[in-house]
């Protein structure tokens, strides 16, 4: 009887160790990602941006998403709007209220992570006044950041707002406190 295997295979001790580490970090991820927790800033999707009237609003707004289970990701604070990123993509915000008054005071908006925000601001409103909309393309509305809007009736106290990539909006946002311990007596608005 003639034996095929006759010799040992010897596999790389660094193959041995490797592959399953591997292995387990690809299916942390894909769990996270399920659940929608990815750690990683990819996908970085389109959104919903909705404004608290108040401070106080929006302490009670982080509590109520994360009483339905969406976690707070990011606290992306400016010197014009404090600002909370949850899991899902949901923004909340309390914007100044000039920054407010320059967009039209608008309640909520629709975001779109765009290559050139400027320039898909611009396109945008050229496209909605062809079709019989007022719209006007608003750039600068919050100094330093890669962001524009644009103001329409084609939506009913809203907005659109383009931003380019997570990557390249500068500083990684700090990671989300609670605010309720520096605003606790205040009352709301």
């Amino acid at each position: 009887m003639m034996r095929i295997f006759t010799a040992t295979t010897r596999v790389p001790t660094i193959l041995v160790v490797a592959v399953p580490v591997v292995t387990v970090l690809v299916m942390l991820w894909a769990m996270a990602v399920a659940n929608d927790r990815n750690p990683l800033p990819f996908p970085d999707r389109d959104y919903h941006v909705f404004t608290a009237k108040s401070e106080a609003g929006l302490i009670v707004l982080e509590e109520i998403m994360q009483l339905h289970g969406h976690d707070p990701r990011f606290r992306a604070d400016s010197k014009a709007v404090q600002r909370t990123i949850f899991s899902n993509g949901t923004i909340i915000n309390h914007p100044q209220p000039q920054m407010l008054a320059t967009l039209g005071n608008p309640s909520a908006a629709l975001g779109f992570v765009v290559e050139n925000p400027d320039a898909s601001a611009r396109d945008v409103a050229a496209l909605l006044r062809s079709r019989g909309f007022q719209a006007e393309p608003v750039y600068g509305a919050e100094p330093g950041l890669p962001i524009a809007f644009v103001k329409t009736d084609a939506l009913s106290g809203s907005a659109l707002v383009f931003r380019k990539h997570l990557l390249e909006m500068g500083a990684r946002p700090d990671k989300w406190t609670s605010r309720t311990l520096a605003v606790e007596a205040t009352p709301p608005e």
